[in-house]
């Protein structure tokens, strides 16, 4: 007993010493240098471009557990541009609806890591009121800690749905169906443990 007793007093130290698990950092998006942009086939000829300007939300991210991390995105539709002010109305008016939604989001319900960089991001895409899961690919591009302890993350992500799928049927035939997702993300964190 008395070396048990000894051994544990001995070990206690290190017990202490070890340092608690770190949590996620939240990161709150550099709008600035983050960007949101869809491609949809128009009439078999070309992807039209369209871009959303105004959006926020933010994410938690460990580099050691990825899996661990969320995202919550809430994007302002009215703020679509599609480069040309006729086919920027056409498309909010018929297409997002915008008088009556004037907002969508994405809440993320897994993160599955595929690579040493790389993960699939799947979350609930709520658009024109009808909510369905979408899964992205997405690579982390770099994160970097500065001297105060301020950190910096950027991701890449990319996927693909069925706009149908949320009931936006219109010109279906004439404009395609899928659509071809490009998001890039800057945020900033402030404190923490992630290096």
């Amino acid at each position: 007993m008395k070396k048990f007793i000894f051994a544990f007093l001995a070990a206690l130290p290190l017990v202490l010493a070890t340092p608690a698990k770190a949590e996620p950092m939240t990161y709150t998006f550099d709008t600035v240098h983050s960007q949101v942009i869809f491609y949809v086939m128009h009439r078999g000829f070309s992807n039209s471009e369209g871009e959303f300007l105004e959006f926020d939300g933010d994410f938690t991210f460990d580099p050691d557990r990825p899996e661990d991390g969320s995202v919550n995105v809430t994007i302002d539709t009215t703020s679509l541009t599609m480069d040309d002010e006729v086919w920027t109305d056409h498309t909010k008016t018929k297409f997002f609806n915008t008088d009556e939604f004037k907002t969508m989001t994405f809440k993320s319900t897994k993160v599955l890591k595929t690579g040493e960089n790389t993960a699939l991001l799947t979350g609930d895409l709520t658009m024109l009121g009808v909510t369905k899961p979408v899964t992205l690919d997405v690579k982390l591009n770099k994160v970097e800690k500065d001297d105060e302890g301020d950190s910096t993350a950027g991701f890449s992500a990319t996927g693909k749905l069925k706009r149908s799928d949320w009931g936006m049927d219109y010109g279906l035939g004439m404009i395609g169906d899928e659509v071809e997702l490009r998001i890039e993300v800057e945020a900033n964190a402030k404190g923490g443990t992630n290096e």
